[in-house]
């Protein structure tokens, strides 16, 4: 039996149509059971905070529970390969963090690539390090800093969480754009760092606000200067360390992604509530206190700034030699 073309214009358009309902039922029903968001890295830390917090916000909007689990170890690495592996059904998804963006450059055996296997979802703040350090430090301001460490070359240290951090990469990054000379002294996290510079073992470092804050506040550590574009509400009277050596920024993000190939309408849905909560008044204060500054915006836009982030730090890592412990 043959039929007219129009007609057959038309059934094929209604058998297409129907293929789609059930993607688009299924998108509809998102969530019908609870979420996991993956946390690369240990409860309790910035990282973990942020997750919470949109997990929070998602749980109360939709209805369903968006619980976090942590899955540390490899610089954030085997929380992101679980992701990367899981089922793309939008009841896995990953806390993306600046790490993510670094790991690409550090370590060449990944059982995944982070730009082709995790779908961007939205990017929910930047996040700045503030450049800190001991109060036996004679230098009040950067430039006198500076001055300090090229009259003192090789013998002021300065901490990081490990070797490959954001920390680590940021001061490598001041280091290559200022011609110092400081040393190295990588802790297994941020805190313990924290702790011996507080303690006057090491001289400096590019502390998360999140980490360093208090201390500043007690003046158990001098502030020096953030790494953001711009200044922080939370330290208004602390400059950019561009403002001194132009051009340097050295921020980091967070935001949240989900395996490749989540259906569009689930990664829609989640973008539209997250940019929702980033309006929330006491979600974007939380954000502020943790250093944070609120961005959002769409998949794409977090996709560009991923993209950037990755590029800008193997630059860095490959000019300062820096290898995966």
């Amino acid at each position: 039996m043959e039929f007219p073309r129009r007609t057959f214009l038309h059934l094929a358009m209604g058998a297409a149509a129907l293929s789609a309902v059930p993607r688009i039922a299924r998108a509809q029903a998102y969530p019908s059971r609870p979420v996991r968001i993956i946390v690369g890295f240990p409860p309790g830390g910035a990282t973990d905070i942020q997750a919470r917090l949109m997990g929070q916000w998602l749980s109360d909007r939709l209805g369903q529970q968006f619980i976090v689990e942590n899955r540390a170890g490899a610089s954030g690495n085997i929380g992101t390969e679980a992701v990367a592996k899981a089922t793309p059904d939008g009841y896995t998804l990953l806390q993306i963090v600046t790490p993510h963006a670094i790991n690409a450059a550090l370590y060449s055996n990944l059982n995944f690539d982070f730009i082709r296997d995790i779908a961007p979802v939205i990017c929910a703040a930047r996040l700045a390090y503030v450049v800190v350090v001991h109060p036996s430090v004679p230098a009040t301001t950067l430039p006198e800093f500076i001055a300090y460490a090229k009259a003192n070359p090789g013998k002021i240290n300065y901490g990081s969480a490990g070797q490959g951090t954001p920390q680590n990469i940021a001061c490598e990054l001041f280091k290559m754009m200022t011609g110092l000379n400081l040393v190295h002294v990588p802790y297994k996290g941020g805190a313990p760092a924290v702790t011996d510079l507080i303690a006057g073992h090491v001289q400096v470092i590019f502390a998360p606000v999140s980490e360093s804050i208090q201390q500043i506040k007690a003046g158990k550590l001098r502030a020096l200067a953030v790494t953001t574009a711009s200044r922080l509400d939370v330290l208004q009277d602390v400059p950019t360390a561009a403002d001194f050596v132009p051009g340097y920024e050295a921020s980091g993000f967070a935001g949240m992604g989900a395996p490749r190939n989540t259906p569009a309408g689930i990664i829609a849905m989640l973008n539209k509530e997250l940019n929702a909560g980033l309006a929330d008044s006491k979600v974007r204060a939380r954000i502020v206190e943790l250093g944070g500054t609120v961005l959002g915006g769409s998949p794409a836009e977090f996709e560009a700034i991923i993209s950037e982030a990755t590029e800008k730090w193997a630059r860095v890592i490959k000019f300062a030699g820096i290898k995966a412990d």
